[in-house]
Protein backbone atom coordinates (compact mmCIF):
# COMPACT_ATOMS: atom_id res chain seq x y z
CA UNK A 1 0.00 0.00 0.00
CA UNK A 2 1.22 3.38 -0.78
CA UNK A 3 0.16 6.17 1.22
CA UNK A 4 1.57 9.69 -0.07
CA UNK A 5 1.80 12.55 2.59
CA UNK A 6 1.71 15.89 0.84
CA UNK A 7 2.31 19.48 3.32
CA UNK A 8 -0.19 21.87 2.31
CA UNK A 9 1.52 24.83 3.96
CA UNK A 10 -0.87 27.30 5.31
CA UNK A 11 -4.12 24.89 3.76
CA UNK A 12 -3.55 21.61 5.60
CA UNK A 13 -2.24 18.05 4.65
CA UNK A 14 -2.95 15.41 1.70
CA UNK A 15 -2.78 11.89 2.23
CA UNK A 16 -3.28 9.65 -1.42
CA UNK A 17 -3.73 6.24 -1.22
CA UNK A 18 -3.96 4.09 -3.90
CA UNK A 19 -6.55 1.24 -3.18
CA UNK A 20 -6.85 -1.98 -3.78
CA UNK A 21 -9.41 -1.90 -5.72
CA UNK A 22 -7.63 0.26 -8.41
CA UNK A 23 -8.79 3.81 -7.57
CA UNK A 24 -7.04 6.48 -6.25
CA UNK A 25 -8.18 8.13 -2.90
CA UNK A 26 -7.64 11.73 -2.26
CA UNK A 27 -7.84 13.31 1.45
CA UNK A 28 -7.27 16.71 2.39
CA UNK A 29 -7.13 17.74 5.59
CA UNK A 30 -7.85 21.37 6.46
CA UNK A 31 -6.27 22.93 9.57
CA UNK A 32 -9.40 24.57 10.14
CA UNK A 33 -11.15 21.22 10.72
CA UNK A 34 -13.19 20.21 7.21
CA UNK A 35 -11.76 17.35 5.17
CA UNK A 36 -12.05 16.72 1.52
CA UNK A 37 -12.45 13.11 0.22
CA UNK A 38 -12.01 12.58 -3.26
CA UNK A 39 -11.68 9.62 -5.08
CA UNK A 40 -10.19 9.64 -8.46
CA UNK A 41 -10.88 8.13 -11.94
CA UNK A 42 -8.88 5.18 -12.89
CA UNK A 43 -8.01 6.13 -16.00
CA UNK A 44 -7.74 9.78 -15.45
CA UNK A 45 -5.85 10.20 -12.28
CA UNK A 46 -6.50 14.07 -12.47
CA UNK A 47 -10.21 13.57 -12.80
CA UNK A 48 -12.40 13.67 -9.87
CA UNK A 49 -14.67 10.82 -10.25
CA UNK A 50 -16.76 11.76 -6.66
CA UNK A 51 -16.29 14.42 -4.14
CA UNK A 52 -17.24 14.28 -0.51
CA UNK A 53 -16.73 17.73 1.84
CA UNK A 54 -16.85 16.92 5.60
CA UNK A 55 -17.41 19.36 8.13
CA UNK A 56 -15.08 19.23 11.42
CA UNK A 57 -18.37 17.28 13.32
CA UNK A 58 -18.42 15.00 10.29
CA UNK A 59 -14.81 14.47 10.31
CA UNK A 60 -14.47 13.77 13.74
CA UNK A 61 -17.41 11.09 13.67
CA UNK A 62 -15.93 9.57 10.59
CA UNK A 63 -12.56 9.74 12.89
CA UNK A 64 -14.29 7.68 15.64
CA UNK A 65 -15.28 5.10 13.50
CA UNK A 66 -11.48 4.50 12.31
CA UNK A 67 -10.58 5.28 15.45
CA UNK A 68 -8.12 6.90 18.18
CA UNK A 69 -4.83 6.17 16.30
CA UNK A 70 -6.15 8.08 13.17
CA UNK A 71 -7.05 11.17 15.23
CA UNK A 72 -4.10 11.70 17.33
CA UNK A 73 -1.83 11.64 14.04
CA UNK A 74 -4.28 13.82 12.02
CA UNK A 75 -2.87 16.58 15.09
CA UNK A 76 0.24 15.41 15.56
CA UNK A 77 0.63 15.94 11.08
CA UNK A 78 -0.74 19.03 11.41
CA UNK A 79 1.54 20.54 14.86
CA UNK A 80 4.75 19.72 12.50
CA UNK A 81 3.02 22.47 9.88
CA UNK A 82 3.31 25.08 12.90
CA UNK A 83 6.72 25.97 14.09
CA UNK A 84 6.81 25.62 18.28
CA UNK A 85 3.69 23.53 17.96
CA UNK A 86 3.87 19.96 19.41
CA UNK A 87 1.25 17.54 20.19
CA UNK A 88 1.38 14.68 22.70
CA UNK A 89 -0.74 11.88 24.29
CA UNK A 90 -0.65 12.76 28.25
CA UNK A 91 -2.26 9.60 30.54
CA UNK A 92 -4.56 10.48 33.49
CA UNK A 93 -2.66 8.35 35.70
CA UNK A 94 -5.21 5.75 38.40
CA UNK A 95 -4.80 8.66 41.42
CA UNK A 96 -3.93 11.53 39.51
CA UNK A 97 -5.88 14.76 41.33
CA UNK A 98 -7.95 15.07 38.58
CA UNK A 99 -9.02 11.52 38.06
CA UNK A 100 -13.32 11.72 38.56
CA UNK A 101 -12.82 15.42 37.81
CA UNK A 102 -14.10 17.84 35.08
CA UNK A 103 -11.37 18.73 32.27
CA UNK A 104 -12.36 22.01 33.18
CA UNK A 105 -10.58 21.76 36.56
CA UNK A 106 -7.51 21.36 35.14
CA UNK A 107 -7.30 24.86 33.39
CA UNK A 108 -4.88 23.25 31.26
CA UNK A 109 -5.06 26.26 28.23
CA UNK A 110 -5.07 28.93 31.02
CA UNK A 111 -1.68 27.32 33.33
CA UNK A 112 -0.18 26.00 30.37
CA UNK A 113 -1.33 27.41 27.52
CA UNK A 114 -2.16 23.72 25.75
CA UNK A 115 -5.71 22.95 24.39
CA UNK A 116 -6.79 19.06 24.71
CA UNK A 117 -8.17 18.48 21.37
CA UNK A 118 -9.21 14.84 22.14
CA UNK A 119 -10.12 12.45 25.05
CA UNK A 120 -9.21 8.57 24.41
CA UNK A 121 -10.67 6.23 26.93
CA UNK A 122 -10.43 2.27 25.62
CA UNK A 123 -11.84 2.04 22.32
CA UNK A 124 -13.69 5.42 22.53
CA UNK A 125 -12.68 8.73 21.45
CA UNK A 126 -13.96 12.23 22.30
CA UNK A 127 -13.58 14.16 20.37
CA UNK A 128 -13.38 18.77 20.57
CA UNK A 129 -14.44 17.46 24.73
CA UNK A 130 -15.92 19.95 26.89
CA UNK A 131 -15.08 21.58 30.26
CA UNK A 132 -17.46 19.20 32.04
CA UNK A 133 -16.23 15.78 30.37
CA UNK A 134 -15.19 13.90 33.33
CA UNK A 135 -11.43 12.34 33.28
CA UNK A 136 -11.02 9.02 34.28
CA UNK A 137 -7.81 7.21 35.17
CA UNK A 138 -6.26 5.53 32.57
CA UNK A 139 -7.81 8.18 29.93
CA UNK A 140 -4.92 9.77 27.43
CA UNK A 141 -5.23 13.36 26.36
CA UNK A 142 -4.44 14.16 23.19
CA UNK A 143 -2.99 17.39 23.47
CA UNK A 144 -1.52 20.58 21.55
CA UNK A 145 0.84 22.81 22.93
CA UNK A 146 4.61 24.52 23.25
CA UNK A 147 6.81 21.20 24.33
CA UNK A 148 7.09 23.89 27.97
CA UNK A 149 3.32 23.65 28.44
CA UNK A 150 3.21 19.73 27.36
CA UNK A 151 5.93 19.38 30.01
CA UNK A 152 3.97 21.32 32.59
CA UNK A 153 0.28 20.01 31.52
CA UNK A 154 2.25 16.35 32.19
CA UNK A 155 3.60 17.37 35.27
CA UNK A 156 0.13 18.42 36.59
CA UNK A 157 -1.36 14.86 35.13
CA UNK A 158 0.78 13.20 37.23
CA UNK A 159 -0.03 15.21 40.48
CA UNK A 160 -2.07 12.41 43.33
CA UNK A 161 -4.61 14.16 44.97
Amino acid sequence: MDLVETLLPGVGIRYELKTSAGPLLGIVVRRDGPVEIVVYEEKDPDRAHAMLHLDPDEADAVADILGAPRLTQRFADISREVPGLRSARLAVRPGSRYAGRPLGATRARTLTGCSIVAVVRDADVVAAPGPDTVLQGGDVLVVLGSEEGLAELDAMLAEHG
